[in-house]
């Protein structure tokens, strides 16, 4: 007797792979069963078997409805059982996402991002003039922080000046000098990750010579202690 040759080619089509041919093919026997009684308790029973084979980390609500939803996805919404959830709707599960909707906008200087185009339109709004120059001087530092992580031997205090008037059409403008000689741009923060590791050697060499220093004195220390104690013998 000839073995038939069993090909995936000539299987049926595999619903949900991550649960294999098996599953299917038990769940398309529990179709089969005459009373429904008997094919709830197996339903329940291969429900069980799903969690095994996928595990979900938890049994959240969610997480049980999910194995129900694909138990009936599999029997391809067509097993007379008495599920504890709904029947999932064949709309919602083959609806397509909406399409997302990308930001057209232009970013003028793309190195400052869009969040800095937002704060200038902000400070262009706004009518008291302190408050619009103590603006200007905070865009100004994050946008002289941003170059400083580009550029760091180049963060020129004019060139910045002149993206804020380009940014905001010339409606944003302060004094270049008043600038310099405050430092009024100055860079938020600084390199981190450069300052500890300074410190770090810093504090390992101050303890390295503490270390010489502490222990020439304890070997002199040693010393006069043993020719105090040979006087006295001699003595």
């Amino acid at each position: 007797m000839a073995l038939e040759k069993d090909y995936n080619t000539t299987r049926k089509f595999l619903v949900l792979k991550e649960y294999g041919r098996n599953i299917q093919k038990l769940i398309d026997f529990i179709k089969t069963i005459d009373d429904k009684e008997k094919r709830t308790k197996y339903a329940h029973t291969m429900i069980q078997l799903m969690r095994q084979i996928v595990p979900g980390g938890n049994y959240a609500l969610e997480t049980e409805q999910k194995f129900w939803d694909d138990l009936h996805i599999i029997s391809d919404m067509n097993i007379d059982i008495d599920s504890p959830y709904p029947i999932p709707e064949l709309k919602l599960l083959y609806k397509k996402p909406k399409p997302l909707k990308y930001d057209k906008h232009r970013v003028k200087l793309k190195h400052y991002g869009r969040n800095i185009e937002l704060l200038i339109e902000k400070a262009v709004e706004t009518k008291d003039p302190e408050k619009r120059e103590n603006a200007i001087i905070y865009i100004g530092k994050l946008m002289k922080t941003f170059q400083s992580t580009w550029n760091k031997d180049n963060t020129d205090d004019a060139a910045i000046i002149k993206n804020i008037q380009n940014l905001s059409d010339g409606q944003l403008d302060i004094d270049p000098e008043k600038v310099t000689e405050n430092n009024l741009f100055e860079v938020l923060y600084r390199d981190k990750g450069r300052s500890s590791v300074r410190r770090n050697q810093r504090s390992t060499r101050s303890q390295s010579s503490g270390r010489g220093q502490g222990g020439a004195r304890g070997q002199g220390g040693r010393q006069s202690s043993g020719r105090n104690q040979h006087r006295k013998r001699r003595s």
